[in-house]
């Protein structure tokens, strides 16, 4: 099942809020749509989509001060049941609109 991450990147002194750019790993499903356009759905810079898993090293968090000396590391994954469904959905959605939108424009 393919899995959502986030990738912070350094803000800039125009950002309102941080830039990200969303990771979509373990994608196995024919790829429909355009990352670009989701990117601008969701604010974020981009939309990176792998078949392989890509562990992003920020996203873990590391408590270091146990009193036991022992280190703890905490990795949060998000369930994502029906998430391609609700994409491909979407794409098709947008697809249907982008047609309808061109045969209005030609009347």
């Amino acid at each position: 099942m393919a899995r959502l991450q986030i990738l912070e990147l350094p803000e800039g002194s125009g950002d309102d809020r941080p830039p990200f750019v969303l990771v979509i790993d373990e994608w196995t499903n024919p790829f429909h749509g355009l990352p670009n356009e989701w990117a601008e759905k969701i604010g974020a810079q981009g939309v990176l989509v792998f078949e392989e898993t890509i562990d992003i090293p920020a996203n873990e968090i590391t408590l270091s001060d146990a009193t036991d000396g022992n280190v703890v590391r905490i990795r949060v994954e998000p369930d994502l049941e029906g998430f391609t469904d609700t994409v491909l959905a979407e794409v098709a959605k947008a697809q249907a609109d982008a047609v309808y939108a061109a045969q209005q424009a030609r009347r």
